[in-house]
C-alpha cells in the first residue's frame, strides 16, 4: 500500500527563509536568499521515530495559535549532542534554528511544518540493549517570533490604510520578508496606529479581528491574513465529503457535540476611542442564559462598523446546534488515496461535509470549516485530525452588502 514518504530537514542558517542560501554569482533568483555561505541543510528523515505538529485556532477566542512540532530523532552516533567536537553539528545546535516537514505522495510534495527550533532534550530510554540517545526537537511557527518583536509606531500607518496594507506595514516594522506573506488586501480601513508598546503579533492580531479576517502561520511558513471575503464565504465553496455509509472518503473517527461553547447572544465591540456597540439577541437570552462577547480597542474608523461587528456577531452565534468537533484520517488504511490526498490537502477554511451513520438507520450530517489540523506520525502509523467550527460569522450586512452564507434564520436588523 502506497503511504506519503516524509521529509524532515533541519536548517542551521540564521533569518526567517527556509530557502537555500544565494552566493553572489550562484543561486536561482526569486528561489535562493542572499548570503555570503551556503546554509548547513541537513536531512535527518531516516533518524525520525515520531513527528507531531498541531496549527489551528481556538474556539473561545476565535484566535489562530502559535503552531507547534514535536519531532523525535533517533540518535545512534551522538550526532545531537552540543558538546561533541568531531559531530557533524557541533556549533550549529542552537536554538531558533529552522526546521522543515513535508509529504510527497504521487510525485507531489505537500508542506506539513515550517518553524523554528526552541530546544533540544536529550534521553536515554531502555528502548533497546544498544546505546541510543533519543533527542526531541521541539519547534514553533513564526508566531512566536511576533510574540517575541515588541515595536510602538509603525512607520506609514495612516488613518485610511486598508486592513492588508495594515499587515503589510506591521511585518516591515518587524523585517518579515515579503517573500514569506499572503496577504489579503482587506475590505476595511484603519485608523491611525496607536502608536502604543506592545508585541508585534497583538498588532497584527487588532488589524485581522477589526476586519472580520483571519491572520495564521501556514505550513509554509508563511503569514497570512485573510479577509471577511474569506473567513466567512469559504464555507458556501464545494465541501470535500467524509462518510462511513460509502457517499464519501471513509475517515477513522468523527466526534460530535452539542454544547453551548459557541453560543453568544449578546456582544459589544468598541473601538479605539469610539464608544461601545451593542447587541443582543434576547430569545437566545431566554434559551441559554446570558453568553456575553467583549472586544475593545479594534482599529476600524466608525462605530458604525463596529456596530456591525456586533450585530453580525450575535446573528451568527445566538443559537448552536450539533457539530463535528473533530475527524480522525487513517493513512495506512487500504486503497485509501483520496483520504490520503485529503489529509495532506486540506487546510484552514476548506469546507468539509461530514456524515456518520448512527444505530437505528438515522444520520449526522453538517458542513463546516477546517480550523486545526493535526499530523501523528510514526514508522508504522499516520493519523491526521481536522478540527472543525462554524464560521468566525456565518453572514453579515455591511454597507449593504451580504457577506458569507446563513446558517440560521436569525439575522435581523
Amino acid at each position: 500500500m502506497p503511504v506519503p514518504v516524509v521529509t524532515a530537514l533541519i536548517n542551521f542558517s540564521t533569518g526567517p527563509s527556509f530557502a537555500q542560501t544565494m552566493i553572489l554569482d550562484t543561486g536561482i533568483l526569486d528561489t535562493n536568499v542572499l548570503g555570503d555561505a551556503s546554509a548547513v541543510i541537513v536531512d535527518v528523515s531516516n533518524q525520525v521515530n515520531r513527528i507531531e505538529t498541531n496549527r489551528g485556532r481556538t474556539a473561545l477566542s476565535d484566535q489562530f495559535q502559535t503552531g507547534a512540532l514535536t519531532l523525535r530523532i533517533v540518535d545512534q552516533n551522538g550526532d545531537f549532542n552540543p558538546q561533541n567536537v568531531t559531530g557533524p553539528y557541533y556549533n550549529l545546535l542552537t536554538p531558533m534554528k529552522k526546521v522543515q516537514i513535508s509529504a510527497t505522495y504521487s510525485s507531489v510534495t505537500y508542506p506539513i511544518f515550517q518553524g523554528f527550533i526552541t530546544s533540544y532534550v536529550t534521553t536515554y530510554p531502555n528502548e533497546s540493549g544498544e546505546d541510543v540517545a533519543i533527542t526531541t526537537i521541539q519547534a514553533v511557527d513564526a508566531f512566536r517570533l511576533a510574540t517575541l518583536a515588541q515595536i510602538s509606531t509603525v512607520t506609514g500607518a495612516t488613518a485610511g490604510d486598508l486592513s492588508g496594507t495594515r499587515i503589510g506595514q506591521i511585518l516591515d516594522q518587524i523585517g518579515w520578508p515579503s517573500s514569506m506573506r499572503d496577504v489579503d488586501a482587506g475590505l476595511t480601513t484603519m485608523q491611525a496606529d496607536p502608536g502604543t508598546n506592545r508585541t508585534a503579533l497583538a498588532a497584527l492580531t487588532t488589524v485581522a479581528t477589526s476586519e472580520y479576517g483571519a491572520l495564521y502561520v501556514d505550513a509554509t511558513g508563511e503569514f497570512v491574513f485573510q479577509d471577511r471575503n474569506v473567513t466567512a464565504g469559504s464555507i458556501g465553496g464545494t465541501p470535500t465529503i467524509f462518510a462511513d455509509n460509502g457517499t464519501g472518503i471513509d475517515y477513522f473517527d468523527a466526534t460530535w457535540i452539542l454544547n453551548d461553547v459557541l453560543v453568544f447572544n449578546k456582544a459589544t465591540i468598541t473601538r479605539l476611542f469610539g464608544s461601545p456597540q451593542v447587541a443582543t439577541n434576547q430569545d437566545s437570552i431566554d434559551k441559554y442564559f446570558l453568553h456575553s462577547y467583549f472586544l475593545d480597542n479594534l482599529l476600524m474608523q466608525t462605530d458604525a462598523v463596529a456596530l456591525d461587528y456586533a450585530q453580525a456577531y450575535v446573528a451568527s452565534r445566538a443559537e448552536t446546534s450539533i457539530r463535528v468537533d473533530s475527524i480522525v484520517l487513517d493513512l495506512y488504511t487500504d486503497n485509501y488515496n483520496s483520504g490520503i490526498l485529503a489529509a495532506l490537502g486540506l487546510d484552514f477554511f476548506d469546507p468539509i461535509k461530514v456524515i456518520t451513520t448512527q444505530p437505528g438507520g438515522s444520520t449526522l450530517e453538517k458542513t463546516l470549516q477546517i480550523f486545526g489540523v493535526r499530523m501523528n506520525i510514526s514508522p508504522n502509523s499516520w493519523k491526521t485530525t481536522f478540527t472543525t467550527l462554524e464560521p468566525v460569522i456565518d453572514a453579515f450586512i455591511l454597507n449593504d452588502t451580504i457577506y458569507g452564507t446563513l446558517d440560521y434564520n436569525v439575522l435581523s436588523y
